[in-house]
């Protein structure tokens, strides 16, 4: 899979790693009985971040990627219009909507918790597990996700992006992972394009076949 280097604000500065940082996956699940053999063809793409812009703009790359392996992507800010913790879609809205897509798959993205060396944020993290559905992980997480304006040295934050099956809603795959220290841009693209890539690999999510990401 491919990303192009295009500028990403805040929130995505947040979920990738980079050399001068600390950066690795804690844990990573896949749901091996209900993972598809063949390829899945569209997915709909979710960061459940407050920021409209920083949401938009981290979805746009997302579905760049997505497209260089011939997988259709679904951006959910093209699909509802100024969603806000206040002004959350119905679980038939969402669903609904999301499979007229025709979306077989379910991608999130949640920034979960950040901490520093001497002061930690209270967690919003909620133990994923093949019981929790995709409606009702977004209705708990979503309102509580954090807004963060910038990103600072010294501090650590802990991601989660999960896949879930559209029309069932069950967890297919989840994996957490933290950053720590991110500085610089471009290496902090570059080590979450690879280390995503390398965990997805891992967990037979992706395919023999997939785009690597090439970098100079």
């Amino acid at each position: 899979m491919k990303l192009r280097l295009l500028p990403l604000l805040a929130f995505v500065l947040l979920l990738i790693s980079c050399s001068s940082s600390n950066t690795r996956i804690t844990k990573s699940w896949v749901n091996k009985d209900a993972v598809k053999k063949e390829k899945y063809n569209t997915i709909f793409i979710a960061a459940l971040n407050p920021n409209t812009e920083d949401k938009a703009t981290l979805e746009n790359e997302l579905a760049y990627w997505a497209n260089q392996n011939n997988i259709k992507p679904v951006k959910s800010h093209e699909v509802f219009a100024n969603v806000t913790k206040d002004n959350m879609p119905t679980k038939e809205e969402l669903l609904n909507t999301i499979r007229g897509t025709k979306s077989e798959v379910i991608f999130t993205i949640a920034l979960k918790d950040v901490k520093t060396a001497d002061y930690a944020r209270g967690s919003v993290y909620i133990p994923v597990g093949p019981t929790i559905s995709f409606y009702g992980y977004y209705s708990n997480v979503f309102p509580l996700v954090y807004d963060v304006e910038y990103y600072t040295p010294d501090k650590t934050y802990y991601v989660e992006s999960n896949i879930y099956d559209a029309e069932t809603e069950e967890l297919l795959w989840s994996a957490q992972s933290e950053t720590y220290n991110p500085s610089d841009f471009e290496n902090f693209i570059k080590g979450y394009v690879n280390s995503l890539f390398k965990q997805l690999e891992k967990d037979g999510i992706l395919k023999k076949g997939a785009i690597e990401p090439k970098y100079k």
